[in-house]
């Protein structure tokens, strides 16, 4: 009896753990750390202060493991691109799909004040410097040369046309616009020309 009473506990811990770090991710992209309180995650997330700091000694400590899911999740899609089925431009426009999908801008976006904010944790920035661009957006360069070798792509320096692609996709990310004007997922075939012949 004991041992269900300790796993439901457990879960119960489990679930506002990842109820507290939901509600950091969305205060997080939308703050940044700098103007981010604990108090502002607490209430997001439906508990109180202290029970916030039950799980996390701070936001900086919450920041970082954050930051470090959401570059673990990054490399993971990246990685998983070359095992997708079908050509180079549909598994490119797969790619694109699932990077303009409302829920990976809050992951976006909190790795974007990582790297502009002033004062991020050390423990942060270790973070940043363990995942070389060229260890993970490198990852997609052999597919932009599939792409070329098929005829589907543009010609050019494979590792150009990837910087430009990001390019355009981050700029689409960063845009807060609602409405049509927002839905880029409507028009990826649309952005797909700019790297396709």
């Amino acid at each position: 009896m004991k041992q269900v009473q300790d796993q439901k506990a457990e879960a119960a811990a489990d679930d506002r753990r990842e109820r507290i770090k939901k509600a950091a991710l969305k205060v997080f992209a939308k703050r940044g750390l700098q103007a981010t309180k604990m108090s502002m995650i607490a209430e997001e997330a439906g508990v109180s202060q202290g029970l916030s700091y039950r799980y996390f000694s701070s936001k900086e400590e919450l920041f970082s493991i954050l930051v470090q899911e959401a570059l673990d999740e990054a490399e993971t899609s990246l990685a998983d691109v070359s095992l997708m089925p079908g050509s180079p431009k549909e598994r490119l426009r797969a790619f694109t799909l699932t990077m303009l999908d409302e829920s990976h801008k809050s992951y976006f976006m909190l790795l974007r004040y990582a790297q502009i904010e002033e004062d991020v944790p050390e423990q942060t920035k270790q973070i940043l410097a363990s995942h070389s661009p060229d260890r993970t957006i490198g990852q997609l360069v052999p597919l932009f040369q599939q792409g070329q070798q098929a005829g589907e792509f543009s010609d050019g320096q494979p590792d150009k046309l990837l910087f430009f692609y990001f390019s355009v996709i981050t700029g689409l990310m960063l845009q807060d616009v609602p409405g049509i004007y927002g839905d880029w997922q409507r028009d990826v075939d649309r952005l797909m020309k700019l790297i396709l012949k």
